[in-house]
């Protein structure tokens, strides 16, 4: 893939993943519930509030609470970082790739 290509990739995948994060709902994203192996993600608002976000099995719930929408701005920055740097590096353009497929 040419430089070019990448770039565009990465700076798409920034894009699509600010978007995604800016539909989700947003705050601290943390296990909770009574069943450890069905537990609930809840999302703890600034304002206090809660909103649970997902329900999961004991092996997923802890990917889904780490992964959640206050990734979204760091990844997108490392992403068009990645993309301003003067050779682009394989492992962000195969995260752009990865994330582009998922978020078409």
């Amino acid at each position: 893939m040419t430089g070019v290509d990448a770039r565009t990739e990465l700076l798409a995948a920034a894009d699509r993943l600010e978007q995604l994060a800016a539909r989700t709902t947003g705050g601290d994203w943390q296990l909770g519930g009574l069943l450890a192996t069905r537990p609930e993600v809840v999302a703890h608002t600034g304002d206090g509030g809660v909103e649970h976000v997902a329900e999961g099995r004991a092996r997923t719930g802890a990917w889904i609470a780490a992964l959640s929408p206050a990734l979204a701005a760091p990844l997108a920055e490392w992403l068009r970082a990645a993309a301003r740097a003067e050779r682009v590096e394989p492992a962000a353009a195969a995260v752009a790739r990865a994330l582009l497929r998922r978020l078409a």
